[in-house]
């Protein structure tokens, strides 16, 4: 049961054939989105559609790889939803959930965009050249895992302040490694110039079509885990911001396969951006639809450290399609509210993760959140491969 139709740009909608090796669209240099038969398949039901397989793989029904022989897994997905019971009495909420990303194979949820993205292109012929991506730190980690899982030959361009362990990760996983002076935008444009040069297919985020369904399984996910439901406000760190982009389109396509009942609504999307960089919360409240790209960024949340993403336009229209909103939070406040998590929920979440609880203590001084809401963060990763942030 495959319902994989075509791609469609982002912005302009002009369609493309999905069976061939596609990057953006070359109209408007924008990101193509995968797009299914939801009317075939919802009329199929969930239990049809979603398989016993304790991972993301379960919906492999809505996912774009067609050949089973070619999934590349490492078991990523299916990640807890924890109720954080102690750290919700202190700030007296009775419905804080954690959704638990650091226990996917590679330590972070970036397991489940580059497993989709590497099998999509070993399917579709990528394994001549190899593939590469700029990152600055837990994607290259996922990306060499499963093109070394693959076979595949693996480029990483990361910055050259990098934390040690994203760097040990990458040589164990036997990836090529390139350091780059400058940040992950740097790290791009030198990723982009040696994929032109090698004929290696790029798997940076959002300049693939595919990286972003493996990200949309956590939408999946926690409608599943909820029951069915799905909770009121989401928190969610961003960088580039396929995880958000991507749970947003997984509610809509939800919605289309008629798995939500008609009376759900769809979580109000909250952004978290680290005050060091933070174009989606400038551009948010100045009420652009794309970002300026953020001058001098700064902070120790690696993932958020992304001064210019190419979906900007997308978290926006998320965001406000939504009712949500945009927070910058301090270096400060985010690993205070980093360590507050580990203390009082055992979870040793990444600064991105706590990221999202200082966002929280700011939305509920501001009355944006209530207490008798269900309030979902997100922590991304592991906090073991920050030393350097202690």
């Amino acid at each position: 049961m495959r319902y994989l139709t075509h791609l469609e740009c982002s912005l302009c909608g002009k369609e493309y054939e999905a069976d061939k090796l596609q990057r953006m669209c070359p109209d408007c240099a924008r990101p193509l989105l995968v797009r299914y038969d939801l009317e075939t398949a919802g009329a199929l039901g969930r239990d049809a559609l979603i398989t016993r397989e304790p991972t993301m793989w379960r919906y492999r029904a809505l996912l774009p790889v067609q050949d089973e022989s070619k999934v590349v897994s490492l078991g990523e997905g299916f990640t807890p939803l924890l109720h954080a019971t102690r750290l919700g009495r202190e700030l007296g909420l009775s419905h804080l959930y954690i959704k638990d990303e650091s226990l996917n194979p590679t330590g972070s949820f970036k397991a489940r965009g580059l497993a989709v993205a590497i099998s999509r292109a070993w399917e579709l012929g990528a394994q001549e050249n190899g593939v590469v991506i700029p990152s600055a730190g837990n994607a290259a980690g996922a990306m060499a895992a499963y093109a070394a899982r693959a076979g595949l030959r693996a480029h990483v361009f990361m910055p050259s302040d990098v934390p040690v362990p994203f760097l040990l990760e990458c040589q164990a996983l036997g990836a090529e490694i390139t350091l780059v002076d400058g940040l992950i935008t740097d790290c791009g444009r030198e990723a982009r110039r040696s994929a032109e040069e090698h004929g290696w297919f790029d798997v940076s985020t959002l300049k693939e079509p595919y990286r972003l369904e493996g990200k949309k399984t956590m939408g999946y996910e926690l409608a599943e885990q909820f029951g069915w439901q799905l909770p009121d406000v989401i928190i969610y760190p961003t960088g580039g911001g396929t995880g958000l982009i991507g749970m947003w389109k997984a509610f809509g396509e939800m919605a289309e396969l008629g798995w939500l009942d008609e009376n759900v609504r769809r979580p109000r999307m909250v952004t978290v951006q680290a005050a060091g960089c933070a174009p989606i919360p400038r551009a948010f409240r100045a009420g652009e639809e794309f970002a300026t790209p953020w001058e001098g960024a700064q902070t120790v949340a690696a993932g958020l450290r992304v001064p210019a993403a190419v979906g900007d336009f997308l978290m926006l229209r998320a965001l406000r399609e939504s009712n949500g909103t945009a927070v910058a939070v301090s270096d400060d406040a985010l690993v205070e509210a980093q360590m507050r998590i580990g203390h009082l929920e055992g979870i040793f979440a990444c600064p991105e993760g706590g990221a999202t609880l200082a966002a929280l203590e700011t939305l509920l001084a501001q009355g944006w959140v209530s207490p008798d809401e269900h309030i979902v963060l997100f922590n991304t990763g592991t906090g073991l491969k920050y030393p350097g942030v202690f």
